[in-house]
Protein backbone atom coordinates (compact mmCIF):
# COMPACT_ATOMS: atom_id res chain seq x y z
CA UNK A 1 0.00 0.00 0.00
CA UNK A 2 0.87 3.54 -0.73
CA UNK A 3 0.07 4.90 2.90
CA UNK A 4 2.13 3.91 6.00
CA UNK A 5 1.00 4.83 9.41
CA UNK A 6 3.07 4.28 12.38
CA UNK A 7 4.15 6.08 15.35
CA UNK A 8 2.24 9.54 14.72
CA UNK A 9 3.71 9.25 11.08
CA UNK A 10 2.48 9.19 8.06
CA UNK A 11 4.32 8.38 4.92
CA UNK A 12 3.02 8.10 1.09
CA UNK A 13 4.68 6.51 -1.53
CA UNK A 14 4.39 6.80 -5.14
CA UNK A 15 5.47 3.89 -7.55
CA UNK A 16 7.51 6.29 -9.26
CA UNK A 17 9.88 6.33 -6.35
CA UNK A 18 8.70 9.77 -4.91
CA UNK A 19 7.53 10.20 -1.69
CA UNK A 20 6.32 12.23 0.99
CA UNK A 21 6.11 11.88 5.11
CA UNK A 22 4.40 13.72 7.47
CA UNK A 23 3.64 14.64 11.64
CA UNK A 24 0.00 13.92 12.95
CA UNK A 25 1.68 16.66 15.21
CA UNK A 26 1.18 19.81 13.66
CA UNK A 27 0.18 17.87 10.26
CA UNK A 28 3.46 19.00 9.47
CA UNK A 29 5.26 17.91 6.18
CA UNK A 30 8.70 16.96 7.12
CA UNK A 31 9.71 15.20 4.19
CA UNK A 32 9.21 15.20 0.10
CA UNK A 33 11.23 13.45 -2.27
CA UNK A 34 10.79 13.60 -5.67
CA UNK A 35 13.71 13.29 -8.94
CA UNK A 36 13.22 15.27 -12.06
CA UNK A 37 12.60 13.88 -15.57
CA UNK A 38 16.58 13.91 -16.39
CA UNK A 39 17.65 12.30 -13.21
CA UNK A 40 14.85 10.29 -11.74
CA UNK A 41 16.43 9.44 -8.52
CA UNK A 42 14.75 10.38 -5.62
CA UNK A 43 16.21 13.91 -3.73
CA UNK A 44 14.92 15.72 -0.49
CA UNK A 45 13.08 18.86 -1.60
CA UNK A 46 12.53 20.21 2.24
CA UNK A 47 14.81 21.37 4.63
CA UNK A 48 14.09 19.96 8.41
CA UNK A 49 16.81 21.12 10.85
CA UNK A 50 18.96 18.61 12.22
CA UNK A 51 18.05 19.97 15.79
CA UNK A 52 14.18 19.94 15.03
CA UNK A 53 12.14 18.28 17.46
CA UNK A 54 10.15 15.58 16.23
CA UNK A 55 8.53 14.53 19.11
CA UNK A 56 5.73 16.31 19.37
CA UNK A 57 7.01 18.73 22.22
CA UNK A 58 6.97 21.63 20.49
CA UNK A 59 6.53 23.03 16.41
CA UNK A 60 9.16 21.43 13.38
CA UNK A 61 12.12 23.38 12.74
CA UNK A 62 11.56 22.94 8.63
CA UNK A 63 9.29 21.36 6.65
CA UNK A 64 5.83 22.75 5.76
CA UNK A 65 4.35 23.83 9.38
CA UNK A 66 0.47 25.04 8.50
CA UNK A 67 -0.07 28.11 10.55
CA UNK A 68 -3.40 29.17 11.36
CA UNK A 69 -5.55 31.01 12.85
CA UNK A 70 -2.95 33.62 13.10
CA UNK A 71 0.70 34.68 11.55
CA UNK A 72 3.19 35.75 13.72
CA UNK A 73 2.23 37.48 16.74
CA UNK A 74 -2.04 37.82 17.08
CA UNK A 75 -3.76 41.16 16.06
CA UNK A 76 -6.88 40.38 15.82
CA UNK A 77 -9.29 40.96 19.53
CA UNK A 78 -10.15 37.04 18.90
CA UNK A 79 -6.64 36.01 18.78
CA UNK A 80 -5.66 37.21 21.50
CA UNK A 81 -4.84 34.58 24.01
CA UNK A 82 -2.94 32.82 21.14
CA UNK A 83 0.76 32.52 20.49
CA UNK A 84 2.96 32.63 17.15
CA UNK A 85 1.69 31.21 14.50
CA UNK A 86 -1.59 30.24 16.18
CA UNK A 87 -2.15 26.26 17.18
CA UNK A 88 -2.49 24.84 14.35
CA UNK A 89 1.24 23.70 13.65
CA UNK A 90 0.97 22.20 17.47
CA UNK A 91 -1.85 20.07 17.67
CA UNK A 92 -2.07 16.81 17.77
CA UNK A 93 -4.42 16.17 14.01
CA UNK A 94 -6.37 13.04 13.18
CA UNK A 95 -5.87 10.62 10.40
CA UNK A 96 -9.02 10.96 8.25
CA UNK A 97 -8.67 8.79 5.19
CA UNK A 98 -6.69 8.15 2.05
CA UNK A 99 -8.74 10.34 -0.22
CA UNK A 100 -7.19 9.02 -3.82
CA UNK A 101 -4.52 6.18 -5.01
CA UNK A 102 -4.10 5.69 -8.57
CA UNK A 103 -0.90 5.54 -10.40
CA UNK A 104 -1.41 9.50 -11.01
CA UNK A 105 -0.86 9.97 -7.76
CA UNK A 106 -2.24 9.35 -3.48
CA UNK A 107 -3.73 11.69 -0.78
CA UNK A 108 -4.64 11.47 2.79
CA UNK A 109 -7.02 14.02 4.52
CA UNK A 110 -6.00 14.98 8.31
CA UNK A 111 -8.69 16.93 10.30
CA UNK A 112 -8.40 19.19 13.26
CA UNK A 113 -11.24 20.23 15.55
CA UNK A 114 -11.61 22.03 18.62
CA UNK A 115 -10.70 20.20 21.80
CA UNK A 116 -11.02 21.44 25.17
CA UNK A 117 -7.22 22.91 24.77
CA UNK A 118 -8.04 24.53 22.05
CA UNK A 119 -10.78 25.87 23.91
CA UNK A 120 -9.04 27.01 26.28
CA UNK A 121 -7.34 29.55 24.43
CA UNK A 122 -9.92 30.01 20.89
CA UNK A 123 -13.50 29.98 21.47
CA UNK A 124 -14.81 30.27 17.48
CA UNK A 125 -15.92 26.79 16.32
CA UNK A 126 -14.26 25.60 13.07
CA UNK A 127 -13.71 22.30 11.41
CA UNK A 128 -9.83 22.29 9.70
CA UNK A 129 -8.72 19.62 7.20
CA UNK A 130 -5.35 19.39 5.40
CA UNK A 131 -5.42 17.28 1.99
CA UNK A 132 -1.75 16.17 0.81
CA UNK A 133 -1.37 14.77 -2.62
CA UNK A 134 1.82 13.44 -3.59
CA UNK A 135 2.39 12.99 -7.60
CA UNK A 136 5.74 11.67 -9.29
CA UNK A 137 7.00 15.07 -9.38
CA UNK A 138 4.90 17.39 -7.54
CA UNK A 139 3.47 18.09 -3.84
CA UNK A 140 -0.22 19.64 -3.12
CA UNK A 141 -1.35 20.75 -0.11
CA UNK A 142 -4.94 22.30 0.66
CA UNK A 143 -6.15 23.51 3.95
CA UNK A 144 -9.50 23.55 4.37
CA UNK A 145 -11.00 25.36 6.83
CA UNK A 146 -14.94 25.29 7.45
CA UNK A 147 -17.16 28.43 9.71
CA UNK A 148 -19.15 25.58 11.72
CA UNK A 149 -21.41 28.01 12.65
CA UNK A 150 -25.36 27.65 11.59
CA UNK A 151 -26.50 31.17 12.93
CA UNK A 152 -27.94 32.74 10.26
CA UNK A 153 -27.54 36.69 12.13
CA UNK A 154 -27.38 39.57 10.10
CA UNK A 155 -24.39 40.69 9.55
CA UNK A 156 -23.58 37.00 9.44
CA UNK A 157 -20.72 36.39 12.30
CA UNK A 158 -18.26 35.26 10.26
CA UNK A 159 -14.63 33.25 11.06
CA UNK A 160 -11.50 35.70 10.53
CA UNK A 161 -8.34 34.05 10.69
CA UNK A 162 -5.41 33.94 8.67
CA UNK A 163 -3.16 31.10 7.05
CA UNK A 164 0.02 30.11 5.64
CA UNK A 165 2.07 27.23 4.49
CA UNK A 166 5.40 27.90 5.76
CA UNK A 167 7.80 26.13 3.04
CA UNK A 168 10.99 25.43 3.67
CA UNK A 169 12.63 24.56 0.36
CA UNK A 170 16.01 23.20 0.37
CA UNK A 171 18.06 24.74 -1.48
CA UNK A 172 21.58 26.59 -1.27
CA UNK A 173 20.22 29.98 -0.22
CA UNK A 174 22.99 32.41 -1.05
CA UNK A 175 22.26 31.35 -4.79
CA UNK A 176 18.93 31.33 -5.02
CA UNK A 177 16.73 33.72 -6.68
CA UNK A 178 12.64 33.62 -6.17
CA UNK A 179 10.80 35.03 -9.02
CA UNK A 180 8.31 36.85 -10.08
CA UNK A 181 8.14 39.36 -7.39
CA UNK A 182 9.40 42.82 -9.25
CA UNK A 183 7.26 45.79 -8.81
CA UNK A 184 5.31 44.04 -6.24
CA UNK A 185 4.63 45.53 -2.78
CA UNK A 186 5.95 44.23 0.13
CA UNK A 187 6.76 45.20 3.89
CA UNK A 188 10.24 44.65 5.34
CA UNK A 189 10.09 42.98 8.52
CA UNK A 190 13.57 42.91 9.28
CA UNK A 191 13.49 46.89 9.85
CA UNK A 192 14.08 48.28 13.24
CA UNK A 193 11.30 50.46 13.84
CA UNK A 194 7.78 49.37 13.50
CA UNK A 195 7.10 52.53 11.15
CA UNK A 196 9.68 51.19 9.35
CA UNK A 197 8.32 48.00 9.20
CA UNK A 198 4.46 48.90 8.58
CA UNK A 199 5.95 51.06 5.68
CA UNK A 200 5.04 49.52 2.30
CA UNK A 201 8.09 49.52 0.08
CA UNK A 202 8.52 48.57 -3.84
CA UNK A 203 10.40 45.06 -4.77
CA UNK A 204 12.98 46.40 -7.42
CA UNK A 205 14.82 43.26 -8.58
CA UNK A 206 14.09 40.84 -11.24
CA UNK A 207 14.94 37.84 -8.88
CA UNK A 208 14.59 38.09 -5.12
CA UNK A 209 17.82 36.95 -3.38
CA UNK A 210 18.51 35.83 0.35
CA UNK A 211 21.93 37.03 1.04
CA UNK A 212 20.85 38.65 3.75
CA UNK A 213 18.67 38.55 6.83
CA UNK A 214 15.69 38.16 5.32
CA UNK A 215 11.99 38.85 6.15
CA UNK A 216 9.63 40.32 3.58
CA UNK A 217 5.51 40.02 3.35
CA UNK A 218 4.83 40.71 -0.41
CA UNK A 219 1.04 41.24 -0.32
CA UNK A 220 -1.15 40.85 -3.30
CA UNK A 221 1.41 38.51 -4.85
CA UNK A 222 0.96 36.86 -8.32
CA UNK A 223 0.30 33.55 -6.73
CA UNK A 224 3.08 31.76 -8.88
CA UNK A 225 6.58 31.70 -8.12
CA UNK A 226 9.82 30.31 -8.84
CA UNK A 227 12.39 29.34 -6.37
CA UNK A 228 15.70 28.43 -8.77
CA UNK A 229 19.46 27.93 -7.94
CA UNK A 230 22.08 26.67 -10.76
CA UNK A 231 21.19 23.71 -11.25
CA UNK A 232 17.53 23.24 -10.15
CA UNK A 233 14.49 25.02 -8.40
CA UNK A 234 10.64 24.43 -7.88
CA UNK A 235 7.75 26.04 -8.93
CA UNK A 236 4.84 27.37 -6.42
CA UNK A 237 1.44 27.66 -7.85
CA UNK A 238 -1.16 29.01 -5.20
CA UNK A 239 -5.13 29.77 -4.81
CA UNK A 240 -7.15 31.80 -2.35
CA UNK A 241 -3.40 32.66 -0.70
CA UNK A 242 -2.79 36.21 -1.86
CA UNK A 243 0.38 37.26 -0.61
CA UNK A 244 3.87 35.31 0.33
CA UNK A 245 6.36 35.52 2.70
CA UNK A 246 10.16 35.59 2.20
CA UNK A 247 12.79 34.65 4.91
CA UNK A 248 15.71 33.30 6.02
CA UNK A 249 17.59 34.76 9.02
CA UNK A 250 21.13 34.18 7.56
CA UNK A 251 23.84 34.26 10.55
CA UNK A 252 22.54 37.42 12.18
CA UNK A 253 19.52 36.00 13.21
CA UNK A 254 19.95 31.79 12.68
CA UNK A 255 22.43 32.15 15.46
CA UNK A 256 18.99 33.27 18.15
CA UNK A 257 17.28 30.14 17.07
CA UNK A 258 17.77 27.37 19.33
CA UNK A 259 16.79 24.12 17.04
CA UNK A 260 18.30 25.28 14.09
CA UNK A 261 21.23 23.03 12.98
CA UNK A 262 24.73 25.10 12.50
CA UNK A 263 24.83 27.25 9.54
CA UNK A 264 21.51 25.49 8.86
CA UNK A 265 20.34 28.86 7.06
CA UNK A 266 22.66 27.96 3.96
CA UNK A 267 20.61 25.70 3.10
CA UNK A 268 17.44 26.54 2.27
CA UNK A 269 15.02 29.41 1.98
CA UNK A 270 11.23 29.97 3.11
CA UNK A 271 9.09 30.94 0.46
CA UNK A 272 5.55 30.59 2.36
CA UNK A 273 2.32 31.28 0.35
CA UNK A 274 -0.48 32.83 2.57
CA UNK A 275 -3.93 35.31 3.49
CA UNK A 276 -1.74 37.05 6.12
CA UNK A 277 -2.34 41.00 5.49
CA UNK A 278 -5.29 41.59 6.82
CA UNK A 279 -8.14 38.43 7.33
CA UNK A 280 -10.12 35.77 5.45
CA UNK A 281 -13.34 35.94 6.26
CA UNK A 282 -16.05 32.74 5.92
CA UNK A 283 -19.64 32.99 6.58
CA UNK A 284 -21.44 30.66 8.90
CA UNK A 285 -21.63 27.29 7.13
CA UNK A 286 -18.98 28.03 4.23
CA UNK A 287 -15.51 26.35 3.60
CA UNK A 288 -12.59 28.97 2.14
CA UNK A 289 -9.71 26.25 0.62
CA UNK A 290 -6.59 27.27 0.29
CA UNK A 291 -3.97 25.77 -1.78
CA UNK A 292 -0.40 25.07 -3.09
CA UNK A 293 0.93 23.12 -5.92
CA UNK A 294 5.10 22.77 -5.39
CA UNK A 295 6.39 21.04 -8.38
CA UNK A 296 9.91 19.90 -9.59
CA UNK A 297 11.87 22.20 -12.16
CA UNK A 298 13.06 19.44 -14.53
CA UNK A 299 15.13 21.82 -16.63
CA UNK A 300 17.26 25.04 -15.51
CA UNK A 301 15.43 27.91 -16.51
CA UNK A 302 17.53 31.30 -15.75
CA UNK A 303 20.88 33.01 -16.24
CA UNK A 304 22.47 32.83 -12.77
CA UNK A 305 22.16 36.50 -11.58
CA UNK A 306 23.78 36.48 -8.46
Amino acid sequence: MPVHQANGHVILAHPKGSSVELLLYGATVISWKAGTMTTPESTERLFVSSKATLDGSKPVRGGIPVVFPCFGAPTHPEHSRLGQHGFARNQVWTFHSIVTDNEAGVSVRLTLDPTPSIRAIYDRPFHLAYVVTLAEHQLTTELHVTNTLTSSACPPDNLEFQALFHNYIRAPANETLIFSLQNNKYYDKTETTEQGQNEAKVETRTGVDVRKFTDSVYEDAPQRYEVTWPGGGVEIKVKELKDVVVWNPQRVAGIKLADMEDSGWEKYVCVEPGHVRGFAKIEPGKTWIGQQVISVIHHERRINQL
